[in-house]
């Protein structure tokens, strides 16, 4: 299944308090359970002025779908091609 980078432009995100990080997460998950199995959160990283976060869906269209249902923008969506790290040097 198809993994997709969500930039969402939140100004201020990285003054979000630990309160309003849970109530965000918990209103995505309350979508997610909605949504059903097929769109699953991996994770988010929370920058000064957006969040990136990581999503497992079957297409694009599913992820601006749990964005709607959320509330949250969706600025860029962004199906992952492949994956790197240190170790990809290796051969």
């Amino acid at each position: 299944m198809p993994k997709y980078v969500i930039e969402r432009n939140i100004p201020g995100a990285g003054k979000l308090s630990p309160q309003e990080l849970q109530a965000i997460s918990q209103k995505s998950c309350s979508v997610l359970n909605k949504l059903g199995p097929k769109v699953q959160w991996v994770h988010s990283y929370v920058t000064d002025d957006k969040i990136y976060c990581v999503y497992i869906a079957p297409n694009e269209e599913a992820v601006r779908e749990h964005a709607r249902q959320g509330g949250f923008p969706a600025n860029r969506i962004s199906e992952i091609k492949s994956m790197i790290d240190p170790t990809t040097a290796e051969g």
